[in-house]
């Protein structure tokens, strides 16, 4: 992405949806921090409760539903920060924005937070607002891709910098997805890919209390998946599209495994809630000991 990393390990957008606690964050050690997702406007996200634990399987189930404070003022607080490092901005659209102007929400949040971010990630996978996840599809991605590349380009010139775009896919995917999906990556040089976000799938967790929440399910058991994706993306891809590994991370060895499957960089989330913030350090000594 033309971005020197102190380290590889990053954190996932959705725990600091708001950028408040950037220097909180950033004392963690972690290479780079990605906040948001950000919406143009505020919004309250879905009603509580909407974040539930299954700690016997290391996982999360949660329907937050792009609750943040707006892009204005998420831009305010990252203003405030006094923490330097890699800040990734995720970017996606409002609940009651129809879907036939869901890329000028793209458009907007780019323009908004384009001057204060190291690189902005296009959210176009949660399960968490309606209708999402069909920006997946080959025509609306292409639309989508077009679009928000012609846009980042216009802001290139205005601010005398390159911004690089990242895409966060799903980690529920058809192998013919993930072809139209890698073929539009290469062919509108979309600077990075994150693979992925959260699953709708509830294999391992059947049974157990809150498995039939709705949501999307993080955490242990959507490593596999989350890393088979991630494989599939870079046999896809050979090399031509950095990829950050995100799905399941809970040990140094989880991290080196998503290494070995392509990926350059990864993020935590669900691992940081369950083992601390000495996963950091330890996940980071598994990539310089590959």
């Amino acid at each position: 992405m033309g971005l020197e990393f102190p380290n590889p390990i990053g954190l996932a957008a959705g725990l600091d949806k708001d950028a408040a606690h950037i220097d909180a964050l950033g004392a963690l050690g972690f290479g780079f921090i990605e906040v948001g997702t950000v919406t143009p406007r505020p919004q309250p996200g879905n009603p509580r409760p909407r974040l539930f634990r299954l700690p016997a399987e290391e996982a999360l189930i949660n329907r937050f539903g792009f609750n943040n404070v707006g892009a204005d003022e998420v831009v305010r607080n990252i203003g405030r920060a006094q923490w330097r490092g890699i800040l990734g901005v995720n970017i996606g659209k409002n609940a009651d924005t129809p879907p036939e102007r869901a890329v000028e929400d793209y458009e907007i949040g780019l323009e908004k937070v384009y001057a204060k971010a190291s690189y902005v990630t296009v959210n176009i996978s949660s399960p968490n607002t309606e209708g999402l996840r069909d920006l997946q599809q080959k025509e609306p991605l292409e639309d989508l891709l077009k679009r928000i590349m012609r846009k980042k380009e216009a802001l290139a010139e205005r601010h005398g910098r390159r911004v690089p775009l990242a895409l966060k896919v799903a980690p529920d995917l058809r192998d013919e997805q993930i072809r139209d999906i890698a073929d539009a990556v290469r062919r509108y040089r979309v600077d990075a890919l994150i693979a992925t976000n959260t699953s709708l799938s509830r294999a391992g967790v059947t049974g157990l209390e809150h498995w039939e929440e709705s949501g999307g399910l993080s955490g242990a058991p959507i490593r596999g998946l989350a890393t088979e994706v991630l494989r599939k993306f870079a046999s896809r891809l050979q090399g031509e599209t950095p990829l950050i590994g995100a799905g399941g991370i809970l040990s140094g060895k989880d991290a080196a495994e998503k290494l070995r499957a392509g990926a350059s960089l990864v993020q935590l989330y669900t691992g940081l809630i369950y083992r601390g913030p000495g996963l950091v350090a330890e996940c980071a000594s598994a990539f310089h000991a590959k």
